[in-house]
């Protein structure tokens, strides 16, 4: 088995809540006590809903946010201490695709300016006409007509739009992609589009990727593996069929419930979470979904379950999880995710 490209150990990541003058500061957990690897050219889907963390992960392995504790290391080598040229070269292997692909891009730069400043930053391409060749190579690699290249960012759909940022992020031929979100903003149909390429992407060009969705439906037919976040803190992770096989998470179980049939637009399940998602400032004690959970008893609230392995590859963080209760209701028909 190849050495992880990847290494995410023991993340947690908190943000400072000012309150004015005469208020002590409250202290948000965004992470807690995260962990993962990610493998060459695997697909690692992080999966939640609104404010489980999954984009604050994502910054964190790009370094643009700075962990409280806890390690993100990229070819065994710890991200956050990086300087000068290793760090230079970390940026060119590690690239973000983002979730607004029209927020992302320079409104005032044409498409052609928005590729070649990247290779420009990073030297690739001894000369303007190797870079032009570049630019137009990336293009087409993402389905772009090369007459784009003078278009301005605001002439585009919103699916060129994502491509370019798609493109851009390949400039540098990257080995590692976090794609956070990359196709929320997007019409269902383009949506659609956009993940066949990234996959079709990943699979030319043997690339590690972090897929940040709250839509399990996408994550689970793209991913190889997912990870099942809420509140900042991992209920489950394993291999994206075993997930809609037998998922042992009850967060995990409603999320799948959740998913719409195609034919019908309806939820495959009936709704298997209960009340609001509690404030992330005062998290429930213990197993923070109990509040939400139908199986939760009072040992919930007592201690933080441990994510603990119950299949192989498969683990989960649920004091319940050998519960036969628990199995069976994971056990009920999911709509697995088709191709797209």
């Amino acid at each position: 088995m190849s050495e992880p490209l990847l290494e995410v150990r023991n993340l947690d990541v908190r943000f400072p809540i000012r309150r004015g003058l005469f208020r002590a500061p409250l202290s948000l957990q965004a992470v807690s006590d995260v962990s993962f690897d990610v493998a060459p050219g695997e697909i690692l889907g992080l999966v939640g809903e609104s404010g489980s963390g999954k984009t604050t992960i994502g910054q964190c392995v790009l370094r643009l946010a700075e962990p409280d504790a806890g390690t993100v290391r990229f070819r065994s080598r710890d991200v956050h201490r990086l300087r000068g040229g290793e760090l230079d070269l970390f940026r060119r292997a590690a690239q973000p695709v983002f979730q607004d692909p029209y927020g992302s891009l320079d409104p005032r730069m044409r498409v052609g300016e928005i590729l070649t400043e990247p290779l420009i930053i990073h030297a690739i391409g001894a000369t303007a006409a190797d870079r032009r060749a570049r630019v137009d190579a990336l293009m087409a690699e993402v389905g772009l007509q090369a007459s784009l290249a003078q278009r301005l960012p605001h002439q585009l759909s919103g699916g060129q739009r994502q491509r370019v940022g798609i493109a851009r992020a390949l400039a540098c031929d990257p080995v590692l992609l976090v794609a956070d979100e990359p196709v929320s903003a997007l019409d269902v149909s383009v949506a659609a589009q956009v993940t066949n390429l990234l996959i079709d992407l990943q699979r030319r060009r043997n690339l590690a990727m972090l897929l940040i969705a709250h839509d399990l439906a996408t994550v689970g037919y793209a991913a190889d593996r997912v990870m099942v976040l809420y509140l900042g803190r991992v209920m489950e992770m394993a291999p994206a069929k075993r997930i809609f096989a037998a998922p042992r998470h009850p967060y995990t179980q409603a999320l799948i419930a959740a998913i719409p049939e195609p034919e019908t637009g309806l939820a495959v399940g009936r709704a298997l979470l209960e009340g609001d998602i509690p404030s992330p400032l005062d998290p429930p004690s213990g197993c923070v979904f109990r509040t939400r959970c139908r199986h939760a008893v009072a040992a919930c609230a007592d201690a933080r379950p441990p994510l603990r392995e119950l299949a192989p590859g498969q683990l989960a963080a649920c004091l319940r999880a050998d519960d036969p209760a628990v199995i069976a209701a994971g056990t009920a028909p999911a709509a697995v995710p088709a191709p797209l």
